[in-house]
Order: structure tokens, then C-alpha cells, then sequence
């Protein structure tokens, strides 16, 4: 049961990693600014576990038809962070190496620029895909929490302890003390 969240932290080399590490800090850093730092961590172990039981669903049928890569790396739970900023924007379009695309295409496009990422798995970075547009579509309401209960757990430990960090940027639960942290 460990290994539904344990694979996220599981790279082969050291290209993967960095690209790993590239695409988290560009597409889940804007996604905790939105949510805050508590809830990306729940949604974060949530997306693991959701990305993880689609994976193995999924990999049993598409093992027949080809080989499929072993579900490595926090890239899936990445591409469900994107997939549910993308679904939630209120944005149309949005440029993509320099032409106007529907923001609903960038979590596609960038499925299949990362084919080419050694190591990665097209298997769970669609899963991821999957989990994260569910999410942002609001067929996974379970998982979401009011602002107050983010404001709560933004005061117990661990969390409470993130704040007290020099030099991390611990994010409110809560959207009035995220305008205020941001203007300050």
C-alpha cells in the first residue's frame, strides 16, 4: 500500500530528476499559490494515490497491447496539478511557444513533449492527467476542504512548523490571508 505514494520519489537517473524537478517547480508552484501550502500538500498525497489506482486499473489493459513503463517520478502528479488549473482558469487562450492555443490543450501538448523525457511513464502522466482534470471538473468533491479548515491545519504541526522556516514560502490556507501575504 506504501508504493501509492512512495513511487513519486522514485527517478532512475539524473535527467529525469531534473526534468522531474522542472516541471514541479513551474506547474505546482502556481497551482499551491491558488490553493495554499496545506491543501497542495493534501492534494498532492491525494493525487498520488488517485494517479497510482488509475495507473494499475489501467496498466493491466494496456500491458496486453504494448510494454509499459514502471509509474516513476512526481511528473504525474505534476501533470494532475495542471490538468486542474487548466480546467479551473478563466482564461481562453494562452501562448505556447509563441502561438495562441485553448488553455484547455496545454495539459495534451505537454503530455507529449514529455514522451521524450527518458524514463517517464506516458501511462502515469496520463493517469495524472486524468485524476487532475476529475478534480478540477468536480467529479472528485470529496477532496475538497473549506478555507477554514485550511486556516486550522495551517496552524498545527507540520505545518505550523513550514511557516517558522527562513527562506520557504509557506502559502495561507485561507484566500483572504493569501491577497494579504501576496500585497505585503
Amino acid at each position: 500500500v506504501h508504493r501509492l505514494v512512495t513511487y513519486i520519489f522514485v527517478y532512475d537517473d539524473l535527467i529525469s530528476l531534473t526534468c522531474g524537478a522542472i516541471i514541479v517547480w513551474y506547474f505546482a508552484g502556481s497551482f499551491e499559490k491558488n490553493v495554499g501550502t496545506a491543501k497542495h500538500c493534501f492534494l498532492t498525497i491525494a493525487f498520488a494515490i488517485l494517479t497510482a489506482l488509475l495507473y494499475l486499473l489501467l496498466e493491466t489493459v494496456v500491458s496486453r497491447v504494448s510494454e509499459v513503463e514502471d509509474a516513476k517520478g512526481f511528473m504525474p502528479v505534476a501533470f494532475a496539478t495542471l490538468a486542474v488549473s487548466t480546467t479551473r482558469s478563466r482564461m481562453k487562450r494562452t501562448l505556447v511557444f509563441g502561438v495562441r492555443v485553448p488553455v484547455v490543450l496545454v495539459p495534451w501538448f505537454m503530455l507529449c513533449i514529455a514522451w521524450f523525457i527518458p524514463h517517464s511513464s506516458l501511462l502515469s502522466n496520463l493517469c495524472g492527467l486524468l485524476a487532475g482534470a476529475a478534480y478540477g471538473l468536480g467529479y472528485c468533491f470529496c477532496l475538497d476542504f473549506p478555507e477554514s479548515v485550511g486556516s486550522k491545519l495551517d496552524r498545527v504541526f507540520p505545518f505550523n512548523l513550514l511557516k517558522r522556516i527562513p527562506g520557504l514560502k509557506y502559502i495561507p490556507g485561507s484566500s483572504a490571508e493569501r491577497r494579504a501575504f501576496e500585497s505585503s
